[in-house]
């Protein structure tokens, strides 16, 4: 772990009259005109001289219980953030805004960029030059991020906002491209705790701000009205350092805006293959199922007073070779998952609804559909990233698997997203697949197949580097 790198007590003990030195404007007054927030390509033919100056001052300043220093930063990321969790996007925003109220501290000119690599996948020169004294530079594993890429968030059918809700932008986008961005470049970026070490993090955080922004603006878009409870409440980034959540709903409650605020509709031309325009820039085309490995079932169970398994596979290994995973279910498990399928609100929401309903009176307990990927482990090479697992549930297994993969993609497996639940305490990653598996069926519900496609940057490990101990599909009473 890093040296400047202190434990939560010790830094909200220290952050408290520190904080009161950080001079952050009134969140209650709108700056008028707004700040515009440029890409980095637009940005550094004005400022690069004054960010490296700004950047390389914070680096400099290894009292870590400062606001002026950068491991400052990276604490209050290590210590409040939340991932795989209700309002990722709008903490982070709320996070990039104080890191850049510490940027215009140093120089009242500077704004936060971002790095567009919808655009440009690769990361901009400036960040990897290895001369010494170079602020933004530390070692990655690769530069080029186009396999990360997915515009599937930005499909007109994704509506709803909050994670919790039906085919949720929050969800599918932290799962791509967020997720693998930090996969891919790996390094400090591949570990939860590390990332905001790597400079290039707050550029990339600062465009997924911004594409949230943009899909915010779209005019089908359902974000909760700003007098919904969902506002209510304040985020914790110190001591001393809190953030009404109502400031959070939109850039322009914080008194910014972006140079370009629409979303991306094809990926970059090293993303697209044989002049067809792919929603997914990680893999080439998907032919046939992966094929089937052996395991060892496990049997349906009770997991906890909330939690049930319906079945499940031990001993999964992920290496450089794609493969699935076939988990039996046996004919009372396949009946209890159809009952909840058939009954559970979460499987009954419209593309327009905002939150799960009630459970109805007399209807079983169990409202979701979970898969488990329980007792992971990553080896060392493993943990330094470059590479991710596109994880599909109840592929084809013939025909054209390609034009629906989209329909029956869960989440990503990477670095960062294990680090994640280990900064969690949990070696566990759970996906709700309730509204998949009401949508699109369950087929053979004696039958679970979980497929693992391995996505690899230009670096990436060799040989087995992630273990699942046991995968199975869960009832559960609450969402993931």
């Amino acid at each position: 772990m890093d040296s400047n790198s202190i434990k939560r007590r010790t830094f909200v003990k220290g952050t408290a009259s520190a904080l009161a030195l950080l001079s952050l404007p009134k969140l209650s007054v709108a700056v008028t005109p707004p700040v515009v927030r440029l890409e980095w390509q637009a940005f550094k033919s004005q400022y690069l001289e004054a960010f490296y100056i700004a950047v390389r001052q914070m680096k400099s300043n290894t009292d870590a219980s400062k606001p002026a220093s950068w491991q400052y930063w990276v604490n209050v990321h290590r210590n409040y953030c939340p991932h795989s969790e209700p309002y990722f996007l709008a903490w982070h925003r709320g996070y990039m805004y104080c890191i850049e109220q510490q940027l215009k501290a140093i120089n009242p000119s500077l704004t936060l960029p971002y790095w567009d690599y919808y655009t440009y996948p690769v990361i901009p020169s400036e960040f990897t030059d290895s001369a010494s004294g170079n602020p933004l530079y530390v070692s990655r594993v690769n530069n080029n991020v186009y396999q990360a890429l997915d515009l599937s968030p930005f499909a007109s059918t994704v509506v709803n906002m909050q994670r919790g809700t039906r085919n949720a932008f929050e969800t599918k986008f932290e799962n791509a491209p967020h997720n693998p961005v930090h996969d891919i470049i790996g390094g400090y970026m591949g570990n939860i705790l590390t990332a905001p070490i790597d400079p290039i993090f707050y550029l990339h955080h600062c465009n997924i701000d911004r594409l949230w922004s943009a899909w915010e603006l779209r005019a089908t878009s359902k974000v909760p009205a700003a007098s919904n409870s969902y506002w209510s409440g304040s985020f914790t980034y110190a001591n001393g350092l809190t953030m009404a959540k109502s400031k959070t709903r939109t850039a322009a409650g914080l008194g910014y805006t972006y140079a370009n605020n629409t979303m991306p509709v094809v990926l970059p031309p090293q993303a697209q293959r044989g002049g067809i325009v792919r929603v997914q820039a990680q893999v080439s085309a998907i032919h046939a199922r992966p094929q089937a490995g052996r395991f060892t079932a496990s049997p349906g169970r009770s997991i906890s007073a909330t939690r049930r398994s319906l079945g499940g596979v031990r001993g999964v290994g992920l290496g450089n070779a794609s493969l699935s995973a076939a988990i039996p279910l046996a004919a009372t498990s396949a009946t209890a998952l159809k009952d909840v399928l058939a009954s559970s609100p979460a499987a009954s929401l419209d593309e327009s609804s905002q939150a799960p309903q009630a459970v109805a009176p007399g209807k079983a307990s169990f409202r979701h559909v979970k898969l488990v990927l329980d007792g992971l482990a990553i080896t060392t090479e493993g943990q330094n990233g470059g590479f991710f697992y596109n994880v599909y549930l109840n592929l084809p297994a013939a025909g054209d698997i390609d034009a629906v993969k989209s329909e029956h993609f869960v989440g990503t497996v990477g670095a960062f997203e294990i680090s994640t639940a280990t900064h969690h305490g949990m070696k566990m990653l759970s996906y709700d697949v309730t509204d998949q598996l009401a949508r699109l069926g369950v087929g053979n519900a004696s039958e679970m197949v979980v497929s693992f496609v391995r996505v690899s940057g230009l670096n990436a490990p060799k040989g087995n580097v992630v273990s699942v101990d046991e995968l199975r599909v869960e009832l559960g009473t609450d969402a993931p």
